[in-house]
């Protein structure tokens, strides 16, 4: 995509002898919130000097929160918003209480899905790691003087207790100073002495104006309602479900429609899918490789005040261990063993690129 700026080569150019500050054109800004819910709670914000900008919260596993692309906003963001972090919400649903929204929150590292238990423990809604403050390692700022144009944040956020199990995710958060991209780079790893399941789930939540009645929601591949009535509802042959439905009022409270989609990759074994908005010209884009995460999720929830679409690349569906134990599709990582993972979430606007990213997906 090409720079707002206008390119690489002439934001050197033009840099010359006229910036002394970085933070006059992008990079990122370290912060503790002071005020409400969140009081006390280490953030990042990243300008890429595009147009795009968005809130990393570092208290809670270096997820994304407040997205936006010059004046619009890309996420939902829930009634409660960013909390401090309840490394205790696992019991039931009461993830939900300290669930923002936001453009990713990151479920697992053992368990997505709902509430649920066997032999050996008891599992909350989605898991423990969103609710585990990381360790900072590094912010590194772009310098273009010496033609680094690259911005990053990496932190270890630890899913740990004595005897097991004991899972690190290692994430880097990187763009481009000029571009509208966004770079997750995770690597998770089981630095116990046991073997141990691992699922994990990237829960992006988008919302309005991005998410409008009317937009597109793009993606090649095969889509089938998870099964319950309410997902019946929408994931039916009758429904467009590929399209941004009004407020519904059936989808006020728990309403809500989940479709499962296995996405048809490109040839080189990447997934593109995500939301298309004619009437403000724009689009957001997520890149992924089918490898790493061959499930993908897609929840639509229309309630009024409530209004958000999610599209949720995983290892599994949300469909917990036990499920993915029946199905021989659970993870299990030994010793030392690592599993990385990619995610690239792009802003699209201009008409060239929003067709390109059409034409793949049909």
């Amino acid at each position: 995509m090409k720079s707002c700026i206008g390119g690489y080569d002439t934001m050197i150019g033009g840099l010359h002898n006229k910036v002394g500050n970085i933070h006059q054109i992008g990079g990122i800004e370290t912060s503790v919130l002071d005020n409400g819910p969140a009081k006390g709670s280490r953030i990042a914000w990243v300008n890429t000097g595009s147009g795009l900008r968005y809130k990393v919260a570092i208290d809670r596993g270096l997820d994304i929160v407040d997205a936006f692309y010059n004046q619009h906003s890309l996420t939902w963001l829930s009634h409660g918003g960013l909390t401090a972090p309840n490394p205790a919400a696992n019991s039931g649903i009461e993830w939900l209480y300290s669930f923002s929204g936001g453009l990713v929150t990151t479920c697992g590292l053992t368990h997505i899905g709902s509430p649920e238990s066997d032999d050996t423990e008891i599992r909350g809604l989605h898991g423990r790691i969103s609710n585990i403050p990381a360790t900072l390692e590094s912010v590194i700022q772009p310098d273009p003087a010496t033609g680094k144009m690259n911005m990053s944040i990496t932190a270890l956020a630890k899913e740990s207790k004595v005897f097991g199990p004991h899972l690190t995710l290692r994430r880097t958060i990187s763009s481009m100073l000029g571009e509208s991209t966004i770079m997750i780079r995770d690597e998770v790893t089981n630095c116990g002495n046991t073997p141990c399941p691992h699922m994990i789930l990237y829960h992006c939540n988008f919302g309005w104006p991005l998410v409008d009645e009317g937009g597109n929601i793009v993606y090649k591949g095969t889509c089938e309602s998870r099964g319950m009535d309410f997902d019946n509802e929408l994931f039916n042959e009758k429904q467009d479900y590929k399209k941004c439905q009004k407020p519904l009022e059936s989808h006020k409270g728990f309403g809500e429609s989940c479709g499962f989609i296995d996405v048809q990759p490109d040839s080189d074994g990447f997934c593109h899918v995500g939301l298309v908005n004619s009437r403000l010209s724009f689009a957001l884009v997520m890149t992924y490789q089918k490898q790493q995460l061959p499930a993908l999720t897609n929840w639509q929830h229309w309630g009024p005040s409530e209004y958000v679409c999610a599209m949720e690349p995983g290892t599994n569906p949300p469909i917990g261990q036990n499920k993915a134990r029946e199905e021989n599709t659970l993870v299990m990582l030994k010793p030392g063993q690592r599993r990385t993972y990619q995610l690239d979430i792009q802003v699209l606007s201009d008409s060239q690129s929003i067709q390109d990213f059409v034409s793949k997906t049909q």
